[in-house]
């Protein structure tokens, strides 16, 4: 079983790459099995680490990885496990693994052992410089001006200041709360609530909006937040602000009157969220981490079923400068590389993982033709008169050096290449 671990991960990290000439992700989801409230951190050497919630409810793990998709196989690591006795000992929920001035920290819920739902943040560092090894410290909790139910916790810097978003009880649900923070550790001044469940579809079984992730581009930040119960009217909103405004002022945040990811039964992706973001080995493509479920119906308290994965995705970008989300595409769904002129905007091309020396694309547009060139561009093999929207090639019968180019109708636009090495 080892050597057969070693060996796929030796493909995705070294193979995959190499067939693709725009080097576009493509992931083996799950990612990882039974992990929700999935937090990816790419550290500034490259190293990916996966820090989630396990089914039992009662350690925190981390996996290590070259890549997102070796993280699938990476060995897990036990860093906590829950106490025996009084706080910390039930409900340990959504890790987070940050950074902070070259110092590792966990950020995670966890009720009372008696008092389960007696629900609130608490911390952890780790002075080592990789954060799989090294001694894990208890820092305490997260103390807020109003006690109460708080989870969730997700730090970010912005214009050399650091602030924390939770979720926290207000009125009848789960609101957010943003606060400037004056340690990795401890809040200080204002905490302002930027969200609260006041949308129908954020009050689906329960009054929640909860899981918010940060990313920043064109010139806003954005937050992700996860509402509703967490069965599959689980779903994903999305809040932003300028860059430039004060971020501790309400009004200046907006709110998405619709959820932005949501259950997709045509998919078979249930209840998705509690997101975070990252990026690809490329250094340039936003990846979006998540979890879901494949099936609808579950017995009992939807967090007793174990079944919610961790799924990666690209990040897309409209001409607005918002975030696309791709609700209607699947997880492998990847658009074409931004220096490619499409002649239909609505068509694009798509590149799955290979199973043996199998390579499969998806089209989300019926392709005509397909051909194989030369780096010269010169034709070696055409095939005619496709109609169809998925194309199996085996990798092995082509000649190192060549390409596998899809074409649209019949003008030459190559809409996606793949290198045979």
């Amino acid at each position: 079983m080892k050597l057969l671990q070693i060996i796929r991960t030796f493909f995705i990290a070294v193979v995959l790459p190499s067939l693709c000439l725009a080097q576009t992700p493509v992931f083996e989801n799950p990612i990882a099995e039974k992990r929700a409230d999935p937090w990816i951190y790419k550290n500034d050497d490259g190293t990916y680490y996966l820090i989630a919630t396990v089914p039992a409810y009662d350690r925190i793990v981390l996996r290590k990885a070259n890549s997102i998709n070796g993280l699938k196989y990476a060995t897990e690591k036990v860093l906590w496990n829950k106490h025996r006795t009084g706080e910390m000992g039930s409900h340990i929920w959504a890790p987070e693994l940050h950074k902070v001035d070259g110092k590792w920290y966990i950020y995670f819920a966890a009720g009372e052992a008696v008092d389960t739902w007696k629900i609130r943040m608490f911390v952890l560092s780790n002075q080592a410089q990789d954060p799989m090894v090294g001694t894990w410290t208890e820092e305490g909790r997260i103390v807020t001006r109003q006690d109460g139910f708080s989870l969730d916790a997700t730090s970010f810097e912005h214009n050399g200041k650091r602030y924390l978003i939770w979720a926290q009880t207000r009125g009848d649900g789960t609101a957010l709360l943003l606060s400037q923070m004056v340690s990795a550790t401890k809040l200080t001044g204002p905490e302002v609530i930027i969200t609260k469940p006041d949308l129908a579809w954020e009050r689906k079984g329960h009054n929640v909006n909860e899981g918010p992730a940060v990313i920043k581009r064109n010139g806003k930040i954005f937050v992700t937040y996860s509402a509703s119960a967490t069965d599959f009217n689980y779903c994903m909103g999305l809040l932003w602000i300028d860059e430039k405004a004060d971020l501790l002022s309400a009004k200046n945040w907006h709110k998405s009157p619709q959820p932005v990811f949501f259950t997709n039964e045509a998919l078979k992706r249930y209840g998705p969220g509690h997101n975070s973001f990252t990026i690809a080995e490329d250094g340039k493509t936003d990846i979006m981490i998540y979890h879901a479920r494949d099936y609808k119906n579950i017995k009992g308290d939807p967090l007793g079923d174990p079944n919610r994965h961790t799924r990666a995705r690209v990040l897309l970008w409209k001409e607005d400068g918002f975030p696309d989300f791709m609700q209607d595409k699947g997880d492998e769904f990847v658009t074409p590389a931004k220096n490619r002129q499409p002649v239909d905007k609505r068509v694009s091309v798509c590149r799955l993982a290979i199973s043996g020396k199998r390579l499969v694309i998806k089209s989300g547009f019926t392709l005509n033709s397909i051909s194989v060139t030369d780096l010269a561009g010169k034709i070696v093999a055409r095939h005619n008169n496709v109609n169809t929207m998925e194309l199996f090639f085996n990798v092995s019968q082509f000649k190192p050096g060549l390409h596998v180019a899809c074409m649209y109708g019949d003008k030459r636009i190559v809409y996606e290449k793949f290198m045979v090495h």
